[in-house]
């Protein structure tokens, strides 16, 4: 059976993740409840002609995988699996606008074609000339997560030695104002927008593209190897620490051999008791790191998460910003990542130098 590494990253997010170490350029902004990407120039990595018929998504997925296969030093892989939440939504607002303002008459493709949410994947095969399995998942906040464990399975049975695997998600104005009456996101009088300590319902949202390289080998670009990956639908709080301990002895580890756990915390105070409920007994000991604060919450943002503490190991270092509490360690080894959205979708993702 194989390993799986990751060799290349590339992330386009709320915060300056390109062109950059470790978020030594991040903000925090707790005054707006969605955050806005920092985008690269995508005519670096975009013909301009194509640029202009290009969903967000689209764009931002191209680059992040530029980025992580820059850094792997390869140029093409034997697969690529996506995950998305709502695929290119933006395109889908305006498909279905169209259809009600020319009473279903004298549509254009354009819109349609580009708002499936394989959209991302297949752009980047075409740009590559891969012509091997492609896959897109959408399976709500373990989108991402199922792309993942689908490509571990390929490298452990020796399917496939090189796969571009990332998560995409966008966001824009109707569909903000669609969360907002849902209560999904914070109302827009809670100033300032807590992620950690919340005390009102709701997530501070945003949107972003993360991509890996993952391969059966490693290299000088490594930054960590996947142990594993489970998934979850439902769980109940009293149930997470039982399951959590369970996941690591089948890893072989306990609780006092993980160096870092980063949680998803999102700062909906009615869901983020499932996070307090390990980082106040299981983990209290044990360094502890947050990012939703940074990257807002959206379906594929544990992708986020993963390309966190991947860089954790690879610099052996947790940036202040990201702390949840005052532990350090002098070495960070395994780190655990959880992550679920409004009581569902539960994930539990290992990682190891």
């Amino acid at each position: 059976m194989s390993k799986t590494y990751i060799n290349g990253l590339g992330c386009i997010s709320a915060q300056k993740t390109f062109d950059t170490v470790f978020l030594e350029e991040a903000e925090l902004n707790e005054n707006d409840n969605v955050l806005t990407l920092k985008v690269p120039v995508y005519k670096d990595f975009i013909a301009p002609m194509a640029i202009r018929r290009m969903a967000k998504g689209v764009k931002n997925g191209i680059v992040a995988a530029a980025l992580a296969m820059k850094e792997a030093n390869i140029t093409n892989v034997d697969a690529i699996i996506t995950g998305t939440g709502l695929g290119c939504i933006e395109d889908s607002d305006k498909f279905l606008k169209a259809i009600l303002d020319n009473k279903e008459e004298f549509l254009t493709p354009t819109a349609f074609i580009q708002s499936t949410h394989n959209t991302v994947g297949a752009q980047i095969a075409l740009g590559l000339g891969c012509k091997g399995y492609n896959f897109t998942y959408v399976n709500g906040a373990v989108s991402f997560e199922s792309s993942l464990l689908d490509a571990k399975m390929q490298i452990d049975d020796n399917e496939a030695s090189s796969i571009l695997i990332g998560g995409i998600d966008e966001m824009n104005d109707y569909t903000a104002s669609l969360f907002k009456r849902a209560g999904f996101i914070k109302k827009d009088n809670e100033v300032p927008y807590q992620v950690l300590n919340a005390t009102t319902k709701g997530a501070v949202y945003g949107e972003g593209a993360t991509f890996f390289v993952l391969e059966s080998e490693k290299n000088e670009s490594t930054y960590a190897e996947v142990l594993d990956v489970e998934i979850w639908n439902k769980m109940d709080v009293d149930q997470l620490e039982a399951k959590m301990n369970s996941f690591l002895k089948s890893n072989g580890l306990e609780i006092a051999d993980i160096d870092a756990v980063v949680f998803g915390y999102n700062g909906d105070v009615e869901y983020d008791c499932y996070y307090d409920n390990l980082a106040t007994t299981a983990f209290i000991n044990v360094p502890q790191v947050y990012y939703k604060h940074l990257s807002g919450e959206y379906y594929t943002a544990s992708a986020f998460g993963l390309w966190l503490g991947a860089k954790i190991i690879k610099t052996q270092q947790i940036p202040a910003i990201v702390e949840v509490n005052a532990v350090e360690k002098s070495a960070y080894k395994n780190i655990l990542l959880y992550n679920q959205y409004k009581g569902i979708d539960h994930s539990f993702t290992l990682i190891s130098k």
